[in-house]
């Protein structure tokens, strides 16, 4: 089945170890936040991780249950330093890459890129965080709204760009649903092909699935599971300092370690960022006609399956580590 699958979505030349064809990198993608081509340089480490997400799916607490989990529950971590966004094309790749393969401790690096259009490694394990279109939406809404001028001049007034800059989001978030859905994802990037494209290795041994639902009913089996994925040994004497510091009411309280600068392309600084950390925001927004359209596209985009499991974070693998 898998083998069907890359040859169907990432063609026939992906590199086959141990009977297992894994994805190739088929395509560069670019705008006003990506360059990807910076992963064609990424020397990987065999003990490597690699978060990846849409966005505003749980991105920023993964770092950070991964970060604490790592490092015995350190409440002085500086995240964002720590485990950076690979693809964001600012700084630039000669400045970003050099201080990546700098980094001596374990590296986790984030990206929200699709996944035929980063490089893969077996090396590496990958973690893949999803949340409901709704709820990514609503936070988003957020995340734009609340960017400042000196965000709009990084991501638009550098010479490197490729393609349109990025707007200032409308003050209706009814219209901004509306785009989001017409334009899949506008103004960022496409949202169905990136749930598609890295559901379809979700069988591969290097990869797990989490969703932002379950780790919001139990955050601590959760982080079990990561860490028993990750290979991460857990201290019991430390369990409750470490899960502390990945309660959202901390991270809020300390969000200038864990958002980007601090939060310094924010209006309302770190905090702004680290919003609500709630899901169903939209029902009082949206009708019952404009939800029940976007069930429908998602199951059209995504399959029933793949849909179910991102509406409700409720999913049946075939291997035991995969159990959600």
């Amino acid at each position: 089945m898998l083998g069907e699958v890359f040859h169907r979505y990432f063609t026939s030349e992906g590199i086959m170890t141990q009977n297992i064809l894994w994805p190739a990198k088929v395509r560069e993608l670019h705008n006003h936040h990506f360059d990807s081509t910076i992963w064609n340089d990424l020397q990987f480490r065999e003990d490597d991780i690699v978060i990846a997400t849409y966005a505003k799916s749980g991105t920023t607490w993964m770092q950070q249950i991964l970060a604490q989990m790592l490092f015995n529950g350190n409440p002085e971590l500086s995240v964002a330093e720590m485990s950076p966004w690979l693809d964001l094309r600012i700084p630039p790749k000669q400045v970003k890459l050099p201080e990546v393969e700098a980094q001596t401790h374990r590296r986790m690096i984030k990206t929200h890129l699709p996944l035929d259009a980063l490089v893969y490694s077996p090396k590496a394990k990958y973690i893949y965080i999803a949340r409901d279109g709704r709820d990514v939406l609503w936070s988003m809404y957020n995340h734009h709204v609340h960017a400042n001028q000196a965000w709009y001049e990084a991501l638009n007034d550098t010479p490197d760009r490729i393609g349109p800059p990025i707007d200032r989001p409308p003050g209706d978030i009814r219209q901004y649903w509306h785009d989001w859905m017409d334009k899949d994802g506008h103004p960022f990037w496409p949202f169905w092909e990136n749930i598609r494209t890295w559901w379809q290795i979700r069988e591969l041994p290097n990869i797990l699935f989490v969703h932002f639902n379950n780790l919001k009913s139990d955050m601590p089996g959760q982080m079990r599971r990561i860490a028993s994925f990750m290979d991460i040994p857990i201290d019991e004497s430390r369990w409750d300092d470490i899960v502390e510091y990945c309660s959202f009411d901390w991270m809020k309280k300390n969000a200038i370690k864990s958002v980007p600068l601090g939060g310094a392309f924010w209006d309302g600084g770190a905090e702004v960022f680290i919003n609500k950390g709630v899901n169903g925001r939209w029902a009082d927004t949206l009708s019952a006609d404009e939800s029940a359209a976007y069930e429908a596209r998602a199951i059209r985009e995504l399959g029933t399956e793949c849909a179910h499991w991102l509406a409700t974070g409720e999913i049946t693998y075939n291997k035991e580590k995969s159990v959600s």
